[in-house]
């Protein structure tokens, strides 16, 4: 008589979780890249085959016209559509996004990974902020909601959720960069400092980095300390909690327990969060004129880069869905109910 392997249920459904989210991504990945490649195609006036009708009146015979046109688009002018979206996705493939047409001679991957960094730091940094700081202040909304303390956290939360992130950018410039200048306006740094690791340069990044930081702060605090409240409002009830007290265990320990319990539904959120703030991102770079991934999608449609443009957006679209499998995959990791397939 056979017996089941304790444990391998759970693994075999936690790999098959996995290999759908992953499934999913790719899906949502692959449709985003067959908008890419039919904007570029299809958008009126067809730029590339207007390149490469501009090529051979420059003098290049057809087939170095078409050589050219394949290395800015990543696929051939001629042939029909699906021989020209095979050669697309076969450059993707080789994560070939073509050349840009703003910035002659240089690789669409390479100025996105320049602002890339412009991008995911602040990001990080303001993500892992709004989090630590709206979570903290939830619980003290909850605990404290019949008090004028959680009145004001509440407030503050409800207020900060319904204004656009591109409100809170241009109030914040217009405050400390104008009516009270301490603040540079924009730039990623001071021109007079030296790129490197000194004092200088690094203080010049702290400092010009200090208003998006904010911005992306303030913008997702306020849905952060609103569900920490919810959540901590409704664990408040719960029998492990009432239990803690009739025991007469020390207030610090059921602080402990309370915020491990209303925060785990929100680690999801947070991985979320990151996503939505990689597209909020094009708002905030532009107020700024900070050289991230957001502004460089700005410029690609300003300049009409068609294949920096499908890039960018392409490398952000990415950066959101990986996010929202980091998220369902971190759940699946923290919360005990998910790993063993059903609810406690």
């Amino acid at each position: 008589m056979t017996h089941a392997v304790p444990g391998r249920p759970r693994l075999g459904a936690v790999a098959r979780k996995i290999g759908g989210h992953l499934g999913r991504g790719l899906a949502m990945i692959w449709v985003v890249a067959t908008i890419s490649f039919v904007i570029i195609r299809e958008i009126p006036g067809d730029p590339v085959l207007g390149q490469y009708e501009s090529l051979i009146q420059k003098g290049m015979s057809p087939e170095q016209a078409e050589r050219a046109t394949a290395v800015l688009y990543g696929f051939l002018p001629t042939g029909n559509l699906w021989q020209q979206y095979v050669g697309y996705m076969g450059s993707l493939l080789h994560l070939d996004l073509g050349r840009s047409l703003s910035t002659p001679g240089v690789e669409v991957t390479t100025l996105i990974g320049h602002a890339a960094r412009w991008t995911v730091l602040p990001v990080l940094a303001g993500t892992l902020l709004s989090f630590l700081l709206g979570v903290t202040m939830g619980v003290y909304a909850a605990i404290k909601r019949s008090g004028k303390l959680g009145d004001v956290l509440a407030l503050s939360g409800s207020l900060l959720h319904g204004v656009p992130v591109y409100v809170i950018g241009l109030l914040l410039t217009a405050i400390f960069a104008t009516l009270w200048p301490i603040m540079p306006s924009g730039g990623p740094v001071d021109v007079e400092f030296v790129p490197g690791f000194n004092a200088g340069y690094i203080g010049s990044l702290v400092h010009h980095a200090v208003l998006p930081v904010v911005t992306y702060t303030l913008a997702s605090y306020g849905g952060w300390i609103l569900a920490m409240k919810s959540n901590v409002v409704a664990v408040l009830g719960d029998d492990f909690i009432l239990a803690a007290e009739l025991r007469g265990l020390r207030r610090g320990f059921v602080f402990r327990y309370l915020a491990r319990n209303a925060i785990l539904p929100l680690f999801t959120i947070l991985a979320l969060s990151i996503g939505m703030l990689f597209g909020g991102s094009i708002f905030i770079e532009e107020i700024f004129n900070y050289p991230g991934l957001g502004l460089l999608l700005v410029n690609s449609i300003s300049s009409r880069d068609y294949a920096l443009m499908g890039g960018t957006f392409l490398v952000i679209t990415v950066g959101i869905v990986v996010a929202n499998i980091a998220a369902d995959l971190l759940y699946t990791a923290i919360d005990p109910r998910v790993r063993s397939g059903g609810a406690a």
